[in-house]
């Protein structure tokens, strides 16, 4: 007949059970526990230890454990867990890591973002004509940090010097500095946001590939198909940049006849101008001139073209190669 439980079930047991029982209760009332333990005794559970064990993904039944962490297989199975959280967080930590370790070019890259902004709303104003005016020199002033921030990065020892002034001059950087100095104050051109705006979206677009893969290779794959549609197209950009560049000059000219522009702007202008002509990272600005010259001799050659359109054509053309700056 089974003997009953309950307070006095330990003395009706007979005596040689109770001497194994006895070491039993000794050795678990010896064991360290600690109230986060799921492999306590119950009245140190909590309602913490509780949710632990229901989300533990293996059984609770091996080595009784001294503290949460190390219980066992269960203990095993949430290291795993724990392990792998950060491991699922860290794409955008790299981001910030890889920004934090850029501060300069994170600057300039915001800086070339909030250009790019400026320069759409000025485009189409969809805030009204008068704030399209104030984003027009908001950009000029976004690209005129940028490119004085840029200017640092190239040469970052200044001096005060002849030889300093003429090697900034040949970076692409000082000449879209004075660019912008140029346009900042005059008359609103839609033409001369056009090279600001491109060569922003061109540069923040490669800074922007390289903050994705600092966060995952595979991460926003319809923003990085953009991106390399952009860089496929770049060729034709930076074409289409030289030509505002080039034919920004006719407009200083009819800027200052209309009374929209200064006298000093036409001649500052054509400084950036051959600045831009002898350019040794940009090319295409040379390439540009060349292009169009043989195009236009194409046309004028033809003999349906009158002689008085050929020979305008032609003088225009030797005055426009007296003036071009001589490469090296």
């Amino acid at each position: 007949m089974p003997l009953p439980e309950g307070p006095g079930a330990a003395a009706a047991r007979p005596a040689s059970q109770q001497g194994r029982a006895a070491p039993r209760r000794r050795a678990y009332a010896a064991r360290p526990t600690l109230p986060g333990s799921p492999c306590g005794p119950p009245e140190v559970t909590s309602g913490r230890v509780r949710a632990a064990r229901e989300q533990c993904v293996v059984p609770c039944r091996a080595v009784p454990c001294v503290a949460l962490a190390v219980c066992g297989a269960c203990g095993a199975a949430m290291a795993d867990s724990t392990q792998n959280g950060p491991m699922q967080g860290g794409a955008g930590g790299g981001a910030v890591q890889f920004l934090m370790a850029n501060k300069l070019d994170t600057a300039m890259w915001i800086s070339r973002l909030f250009t790019v902004y400026c320069s759409a709303l000025f485009v189409l104003p969809l805030l009204g004509l008068h704030e399209a005016a104030s984003f027009y020199q908001r950009a000029l002033l976004a690209n005129a940090l940028t490119s004085a921030l840029r200017l640092h990065q190239r040469l970052p020892h200044f001096q005060l010097s002849r030889a300093f002034l003429a090697q900034a001059l040949l970076e692409d950087s000082c000449h879209y500095l004075l660019y912008s100095l140029i346009f900042v104050n005059s008359y609103p051109v839609t033409m001369s946001i056009f090279p600001v705006l491109l060569f922003s979206l061109l540069h923040a677009a490669t800074y922007t590939k390289k903050v994705l893969d600092a966060r995952s290779s595979n991460s926003l794959p319809f923003l990085r198909n953009l991106l390399e549609k952009l860089n496929a197209n770049q060729q034709n950009i930076l074409k289409f940049i030289a030509c505002n560049e080039i034919f920004l000059m006719p407009a200083t000219v009819f800027m200052l006849f209309s009374g929209q522009g200064s006298l000093l702007q036409p001649f500052i202008y054509y400084r950036f101008l051959t600045l831009r002509y002898s350019s040794r990272r940009n090319p295409y600005c040379r390439t540009l001139f060349t292009e169009l010259r043989i195009v236009v001799e194409h046309l004028i050659m033809k003999p349906s073209c009158p002689v008085f359109v050929r020979r305008l054509c032609l003088s225009s053309i030797s005055f426009i190669s007296r003036l071009a700056p001589t490469v090296a």
